[in-house]
């Protein structure tokens, strides 16, 4: 069994039986080729490597085909493979260069079919084969202005790009996972072209100038919504909290630290969705002057209830589909969808995720989603599993 086997899926199914032609160019960034693969196959797609002239001269081949299990196409010969790929009815789903150098954007923006590269890229606009382009060069070339127009006519053409970052007077390759994520959006469902707000994270609430009340979601389960909702096709904004992990800088992001800021902000939500997996604080502490003396043998702190954001939601927004939380401790499967339940009724959702703090770690849950019938759904993995089967449910019902 070839090594590439053996990562196969290990991580969802969404690029399962879909074959991805992936172009690699002259930049010193087509080192992460070997990384940009095994993600790819992680997700389930099968990888074939073409590699220009220069391409090779940055990556040997044989890294390529330990990393894809598939003889990279070096040359064309007497087979025509970018036919058989990328040709009208060819097996290829889609064709992305990664890296894509200034002179490779701009032969293809020009028809110019002079590299192993280049003539596939061709070949995949003939046939209407989604294209992905992913930019690395540095910043005088990025920002000269004919290397800008043609950019803009391959995006007029239906070409997608993937933006670099622009560090160290750089466009160094997009991230990773943003590639993936811009992969699974370009060949998934497209089943969520709606505009998408996830509220994640935790509340900060000051006891003084230096306290505060706050609690231990990470905001991990709010990325992982946020990251399926963008796959799926939706106009995604994550408000996000205090978190400890790293968000994806390709996902809209807007921030917020107490409920009082975010109830000012759900005041003006327009999205056709809103999903809230954010751990908002139900009291607020009276704040003290200054900073509590560390002195003191006892301090009293006054907490007033806080406003609900979901309640706050509705109000703002009457016609939007809201998908609530509601997280119990140490309670019976039949209490926990019983207080579920009614808290769908009171505040008027459309659906909520019900779990006991007992089954959360940091990468996996077990949870429970109710819609407005009463119908459940169990769903136990991991937090990325658990985001695409609440997605699922929501789009498509729940089975009674």
């Amino acid at each position: 069994m070839h090594p590439s086997q053996a990562i196969y899926c290990q991580k969802s199914e969404k690029l399962k039986d879909k074959t991805i032609v992936l172009g690699v160019t002259g930049s010193v960034a087509a080192v992460e080729c070997v990384k940009l693969i095994r993600e790819l196959i992680r997700h389930g797609a099968k990888v074939i490597p073409v590699m220009s002239e220069w391409g090779q001269k940055i990556v040997h081949p044989y890294s390529l085909e330990f990393a894809s299990g598939q003889k990279p196409i070096i040359q064309i010969d007497g087979s025509v493979q970018y036919v058989d790929l990328c040709g009208e009815g060819g097996s290829a789903d889609l064709f992305m260069v990664a890296p894509c150098t200034a002179n490779t954007i701009s032969k293809i923006a020009h028809g110019i079919t002079d590299t192993q590269v280049t003539i596939f890229a061709i070949a995949s606009m003939g046939s209407k084969i989604p294209i992905i382009l992913v930019p690395a060069m540095h910043i005088s070339l990025y920002d000269q202005p004919i290397i800008g127009d043609n950019i803009r006519r391959l995006k007029e053409l239906g070409v997608e790009f993937v933006r670099p970052r622009i560090q160290e007077h750089k466009a160094k390759i997009a991230k990773i996972d943003q590639i993936v994520s811009s992969v699974i959006r370009a060949l998934g469902p497209g089943d969520l072209k709606k505009k998408v707000t996830v509220i994640a994270g935790s509340t900060e609430e000051p006891v003084d100038d230096v306290r505060i009340l706050t609690n231990r979601s990470t905001g991990r389960t709010g990325i992982e919504l946020a990251l399926d909702a963008y796959e799926r096709g939706a106009q995604v904004e994550l408000w996000m909290g205090r978190t400890t992990e790293e968000i994806p800088s390709f996902i809209t992001t807007k921030r917020f630290s107490t409920s009082l800021e975010l109830v000012d902000m759900v005041r003006k939500i327009r999205s056709d969705i809103c999903i809230v997996p954010a751990a908002i604080s139900d009291y607020i502490p009276k704040r003290a002057k200054g900073k509590i003396s560390s002195t003191k043998r006892q301090v009293t702190v006054e907490l007033r209830r806080a406003p609900k954001i979901i309640e706050e939601i509705r109000r703002s927004r009457k016609k939007i589909t809201i998908i609530g939380f509601k997280l119990e401790s140490d309670i019976s499967k039949k209490a926990l969808v019983s207080k579920a339940k009614e808290r769908l009724r009171t505040a008027k959702l459309d659906f909520i995720v019900a779990n006991d703090i007992k089954s959360v770690t940091p990468d996996s849950n077990k949870v429970i989603i109710i819609d407005k019938k009463g119908r459940t759904k169990d769903v136990d993995g991991s937090k990325p599993k658990i985001a695409h089967e609440i997605w699922s449910a929501v789009l498509n019902g729940i089975k009674g």
